[in-house]
């Protein structure tokens, strides 16, 4: 039988990569933790990490059980919670969410929920999807608001256990402009057309994706400025610093600047909702999902 205290090592020896930091984590001593890998690759048969002048990787074996480990160790945490709500007073939800997402999607689906559960007790912790996703996984949130460019979602299935992805919609980048922009009063333009401005960027990820896509145009990108908030970089973009790519659901209202769709290849940001897959769902997580998938849909299409 593989010991949980063991895989909670090898996962501690994952995270920090080598046998001395994952002691220090853990308060034990190096040659314990080695003594504990020893021990569980003897019960596993099968090596779970390997040592290098680089630090320790694991096996595929390893990642296996590190996998499993998370898993383990979310569902003692819900357990534990499980257990806590039979003694609180109010039960409690944790959601944590994308900053925009929590801005214009996560209100009116706090609204409605709050209406139909005014006993239960929310907590909205901020987060990106590499920091949401995480909090779900080990329980210090029980679902998140979050998203993802191009490639995989941030839960794949077939991934990591124990969560899973439900997508809720679908949020174009449109492209704003200053007012005064040769291209203001357009429908719809080629990024292409755009290979002599300067840009703005809304969010410190969004470069590398903004780039792909300035090469498929044929373009450099040249930044101007560079934000982590979208509502500051179209304050930036209305002063005439440069030009951006935000997402729909991040538009600010009112008449500055304009906003115009661009043309396929068309860039988009997808939004979603990361939920642990549990033998007992939570039925209030279960609620504020289904609210967030109202509000989501309501935002679809809120722009032209």
């Amino acid at each position: 039988m593989i010991d949980v205290q063991r895989l909670r090592v090898l996962r501690a020896v994952a995270e920090h990569g080598s046998f001395n930091k994952a002691a220090a984590a853990l308060l034990l001593t190096p040659s314990a933790v080695s003594q504990h890998i020893a021990v569980l690759e003897r019960t596993l048969g099968h090596p779970v990490a390997v040592r290098s002048t680089r630090g320790v990787t694991l096996t595929e074996p390893g990642r296996l059980l590190v996998e499993a480990a998370e898993a383990i160790s979310a569902e003692l945490d819900q357990v534990r919670r499980e257990i806590d709500r039979l003694t609180e007073e109010r039960p409690r939800l944790t959601v944590a969410t994308f900053t925009s997402g929590g801005r214009h999607l996560l209100p009116a689906a706090l609204s409605r929920f709050v209406a139909a559960h005014p006993e239960v007790e929310l907590t909205v912790r901020e987060g990106e999807p590499e920091e949401a996703v995480p909090m779900v996984r080990g329980g210090a949130a029980d679902l998140a608001l979050t998203y993802h460019f191009d490639g995989p979602a941030p839960v794949r299935p077939g991934g990591r256990p124990g969560l899973d992805w439900v997508p809720l919609m679908e949020d174009p980048l449109r492209l704003v402009l200053p007012r005064g922009h040769r291209l203001a009063g357009r429908t719809s333009v080629d990024l292409a057309e755009l290979a002599a401005d300067r840009w703005v960027l809304g969010c410190l990820k969004t470069e590398a994706f903004l780039r792909r896509y300035a090469d498929l145009a044929g373009f450099d990108l040249r930044v101007a400025a560079s934000t982590t908030d979208y509502f500051f970089a179209q304050t930036l973009v209305a002063a005439g610093v440069g030009v951006s790519l935000v997402p729909q659901v991040a538009l600010a209202e009112g008449p500055e600047p304009a906003v115009v769709r661009v043309e396929p290849p068309r860039p988009a940001r997808h939004i979603g909702l990361v939920l642990p897959r549990r033998r007992r769902a939570n039925p209030y997580a279960a609620a504020l999902a289904e609210a967030l998938t109202a509000a989501a849909s309501t935002r679809t299409g809120v722009r032209p």
